[in-house]
C-alpha cells in the first residue's frame, strides 16, 4: 500500500480591515482560534503604554489566549513612526512564520497596514508644533485647500475629511517641498488575504457611541489623569487622537463634560 504524503499549507499572512468599531478586533481573535494564528496590531496608538482605556486596546480576557505583538511597545512621551511601525511588524510575522502560525494583522492605521503589506517606504519628517497648532484651528475644508496648493498630487489621493491625515502631508509637504513619491521595500515573505469589514454607517455610528459611553464609564478620564501625572505633557495629548485631545481640554477646564 502506498502511503499519500499530506501536502503541507502554504504560509499566508491575514489582514482584517475595516472602520473604527467595526468588531475587527474580535474577529482577528476568532481567525487566530481556527487557522492558529497569532495577532499583530496595525494601530498608531495601541503601541503606547498606558494609553488602554481611550484606545479599545484589547484586554488580556478578550485575547482568549491568542498571543498578541505590537501592543504596548512604545512609550507615549515619544513618537513612534510608520517606519518603525514597519520594522518591528517585519520580525513579527517572521518569527510567526517560523513557528508555524499565520500572521493575522488586525487594526484601524490603514497607513500603518499599507507600509507593511505594500512595501511602503516614507523619509522621516519629525512633527512641526508650531505648524500643527497653527493648523489645529482650521477646518479639514481649510485643510484640504492648502494641501492642494503646496502638492496637488498628494491631494488628489488623500482622504480629505480625514484632520490627522491632511495636517501630517501639509507637515512633509512644508519640510520636502511635496509628500515625496512612495519608494517600495522588498515584498512580505508571505501571500496576503485581506479581509475587509463592512457595516453599515447607522449601526457604525451606535457602536461609536455606545464605545464612548463604555470608554468613560471604565475611567477614561482617571486614566488621562495617570498619563498626565505620570509625564506625559497635554501638548503630546493633544497628538493622540480625539479622545484624548479632548480629554486633555476638559481636564484643562477649557471645555465642560457636556
Amino acid at each position: 500500500m502506498r502511503m499519500v504524503q499530506k501536502k503541507k499549507a502554504e504560509p499566508l499572512i491575514i489582514a482584517v480591515v475595516g472602520p473604527t468599531s467595526s468588531g475587527k478586533s474580535d474577529i482577528a481573535v476568532l481567525l487566530a482560534k481556527t487557522f492558529g494564528g497569532e495577532v499583530i496590531s496595525a494601530d498608531s496608538r495601541q503601541v503606547y503604554r498606558g494609553l488602554n482605556i481611550g484606545t479599545g486596546k484589547i484586554t488580556k480576557k478578550e485575547t482568549r489566549g491568542v498571543p498578541h505583538h505590537l501592543l504596548d511597545v512604545a512609550s507615549p512621551t515619544r513618537r513612534f513612526t510608520a517606519s518603525m511601525y514597519q520594522k518591528k511588524a517585519g520580525r513579527a510575522v517572521e518569527q510567526i512564520l517560523n513557528r508555524g502560525n499565520t500572521p493575522i494583522i488586525c487594526g484601524g492605521t490603514g497607513f500603518y497596514i499599507d507600509t507593511f503589506l505594500k512595501g511602503l517606504s516614507l523619509p522621516e519628517v519629525a512633527p512641526n508644533h508650531r505648524l500643527r497648532r497653527a493648523l489645529g484651528k482650521k477646518s479639514t475644508e481649510e485643510l484640504f485647500e492648502i494641501l492642494q496648493t503646496l502638492d496637488p498630487r498628494r491631494a488628489k489621493t488623500i482622504d480629505r475629511k480625514n484632520p490627522r491625515r491632511l495636517v501630517r502631508a501639509i507637515e512633509m509637504a512644508t519640510a520636502l517641498g511635496q509628500v515625496p513619491t512612495i519608494e517600495h521595500a522588498p515584498a512580505v515573505p508571505a501571500p496576503i488575504l485581506t479581509i475587509g469589514i463592512a457595516i453599515p454607517d447607522k449601526r457604525l455610528k451606535k457602536n461609536i457611541h455606545v464605545r464612548l459611553l463604555k470608554r468613560m464609564k471604565f475611567g477614561m478620564i482617571a486614566e488621562a489623569l495617570r498619563l498626565h501625572k505620570n509625564g506625559l505633557s497635554w501638548k503630546r495629548f493633544d497628538e493622540l487622537g480625539l479622545e484624548y485631545r479632548f480629554l486633555a481640554k476638559y481636564l484643562e477646564k477649557k471645555i465642560t463634560k457636556q
